[in-house]
C-alpha cells in the first residue's frame, strides 16, 4: 500500500469517527444539533456574527441564523448590538451555560480519545505523535 493510499484509508476514518463522537455527545448530553455545536465552536474561536460564521462554514445565512436562534432561546448564546454600528450584531457565549456546554463536550471527547490512545504502547504513542506532527507540517505548506 502506498503512503497516499494509507493516508486515504486512515485520516478520513479517524476524522469521521472523532466528529461522530463529538456530534453524539453534543446531541445526547446537551440536545444540540450539529449546526448548533458548530456555531458554538466558531463563536468560541472569535467568529462573532451570523455572516462570518456562514462564510467560515460555507453555509447559508438562514441555516446559521436558525441555529443561533435555537442557541439564544436556550440561553447558550447572546446577541449584542455593536455600539459603533447598530446594524451589526455580535454573538457571544453566555456565561456559564454556553462555555460549560462546549467545555463539557470537549472534555468528554478528550476522555474518549485518551482511552483509545491507552491501547498503544509508549513507542506507538511516540510514533503517532511524530506522524501527526508531520501530517500537520505537510498540510501547512501553502499552495503556490
Amino acid at each position: 500500500m502506498t503512503l497516499i493510499e494509507k493516508f486515504w484509508e486512515s485520516v478520513p476514518t479517524a476524522w469521521f469517527r472523532t466528529r461522530a463522537r463529538i456530534r453524539h455527545t453534543a446531541a445526547e448530553q446537551f440536545g444540540l444539533t450539529v449546526e448548533q455545536f458548530q456555531v458554538l465552536r466558531r463563536i468560541r474561536h472569535g467568529i462573532d456574527s451570523v455572516s462570518a460564521i456562514a462564510a467560515d462554514k460555507n453555509a447559508s445565512r438562514p441555516a446559521v441564523s436558525a441555529a443561533v436562534d435555537g442557541l439564544v432561546t436556550r440561553g447558550l448564546v447572546a446577541r449584542q448590538t455593536d455600539e459603533q454600528d447598530r446594524r451589526h450584531i455580535h454573538l457571544t457565549l453566555t456565561t456559564p451555560a454556553g462555555q460549560t456546554a462546549l467545555s463539557a463536550i470537549y472534555e468528554q471527547t478528550d476522555a474518549w480519545l485518551a482511552q483509545r490512545l491507552t491501547t498503544l504502547t509508549p513507542v506507538e504513542q511516540e510514533q503517532l505523535q511524530t506522524g501527526l506532527e508531520l501530517l500537520k507540517k505537510i498540510m501547512e505548506i501553502s499552495e503556490q
